[in-house]
């Protein structure tokens, strides 16, 4: 299985700020997919660029892209609006399960705007930026994850 991650900060790509999050998500996927190759990158918070990324992904065979960032309120948070129209069918309710479990700890985590659907074959979803929201936004959706990935393939198994 080929699963991406994309790291969308402004500050990351200047080098003013080093990236945690992104392979913090990618040690989780690691862990949840042993046998996957993972490749990673990062990107400004650049409308065009992080939708060129998912589109580029997708088309190579890119089963799980996973976006890091760019999904709060501020005026340069703008992952959401960049995936929404790279997306065949959204799927909401993989972000609103990763609000729910964020926002039982941190009522904040409702703030976050991410989304979450499907290109092609690949399933696209946007994580929060900081280290803690990634880690546990992952976390909590795995499980979805993994029965969405095997329903796209047709190798669910309903008991």
């Amino acid at each position: 299985m080929l699963i991406a991650v994309l790291t969308v900060s402004d500050r990351c790509s200047r080098g003013e700020a080093q990236d945690t999050a992104g392979p913090a998500v990618a040690a989780l996927s690691r862990t949840a997919w042993p046998d996957a190759e993972i490749e990673a990158a990062l990107v400004p918070d650049e409308p065009e660029k992080i939708s060129q990324r998912l589109i580029d992904w997708a088309g190579r065979g890119m089963r799980l892209i996973l976006t890091v960032g760019g999904t709060g309120l501020g005026p340069r948070d703008l992952t959401p609006d960049a995936t929404r129209p790279v997306l065949d069918r959204e799927a909401p309710g993989i972000a609103e399960a990763m609000r729910a479990a964020g926002g039982a700890k941190n009522p904040m985590a409702w703030l976050s705007r991410g989304v979450a659907g499907t290109r092609g074959n690949a399933l696209i979803v946007n994580l929060p930026g900081s280290l803690r929201g990634a880690q546990e936004s992952l976390t909590a959706i795995l499980p979805l994850l993994k029965h969405g990935l095997e329903t796209m393939a047709g190798t669910e198994r309903h008991t």
